[in-house]
């Protein structure tokens, strides 16, 4: 298992330094009532390193969270639900159970990296230590039910899918592994997120909750998925989920490519 953690959690670590820039303008584009809120505007006032703040958090967050999602999802698949014999089936109820565990133990992180992304020129925060310090803890856990109802589903099906496209892949172009491995997981992190997407933007707004003054005001998941109806129809529960597939498909791609080539 030891392996498996450190594996998952290079894998997690290497894909999102890789696409932190097209994170923030995901980032952005789901919640376009923060001032200044484009790549622009960042590049322009606060320097091209700023495509990447928040970035070091969400390292912090996603090494555990992907070491922790591995390893419980290939503990899972080889013992405790080995006697399911469809590998398929096998696969998504590991990949569920690994994304609901490692999302639990690491939540209060992605709320942090959430806010220090958003954030102007450090208007709210100075860095993680000091967002730990002044975000309530009530704050800290705003939208972790969001987050276990959305990302049990994302991870089950990402791991359920990426082998299934890659086992296509590999019998189309035999030769081509790496192009194979990158192709299979980005569209296998395209289908999860098409079927969950709404619990992501939903989960976003509820971590904002107390943030800035340009946050509207949420009481939970059903207040906050009837108010973006009621203002923007059915389509504002899908706001950023462009933006979320370009950035969505090079990093679960990367993410199973590091993660095969460790292996």
């Amino acid at each position: 298992m030891s392996r498996e953690f450190i594996i998952g959690g290079i894998s997690g670590v290497v894909s999102r330094t890789l696409t932190a820039p097209l994170e923030l303008y995901k980032l952005q584009r789901q919640n376009a009532f923060m001032p200044g809120g484009t790549v622009r505007a960042v590049f322009r006032e606060e320097g091209i390193r700023y495509l990447w703040k928040g970035n070091l958090t969400n390292c912090v967050r996603v090494f555990p969270q992907n070491a922790v999602n591995f390893c419980v999802y290939s503990w899972c698949d080889e013992s405790v639900l080995r006697r399911i014999e469809d590998r398929t089936t096998r696969r998504f109820f590991s990949g569920a159970v690994g994304g609901a565990v490692s999302m639990i133990l690491v939540y209060p992180l992605d709320t942090i990296r959430t806010r220090l992304s958003l954030q102007r020129h450090a208007n709210h925060y100075t860095g993680l230590c000091d967002a730990i310090s002044r975000i309530s803890r009530n704050d800290l856990f705003k939208g972790l039910r969001m987050s276990i109802l959305g990302y049990a589903p994302f991870s089950a099906i990402s791991f359920s899918s990426y082998f299934s496209y890659r086992d296509f892949l590999d019998a189309m172009n035999p030769v081509s592994r790496s192009y194979n491995t990158i192709m299979a997981g980005g569209l296998s992190g395209l289908t999860a997120i098409a079927v969950t997407y709404p619990t992501d933007l939903i989960r976003k707004r509820l971590q904002l909750q107390n943030f800035d003054k340009n946050v509207p005001r949420y009481s939970g998941i059903v207040d906050c998925a009837q108010k973006i109806i009621t203002t923007q129809g059915v389509r504002g529960l899908y706001m950023g989920l462009f933006a979320t597939c370009i950035k969505l498909f090079p990093t679960v791609g990367i993410q199973f490519f590091v993660l095969e080539n460790l292996r």
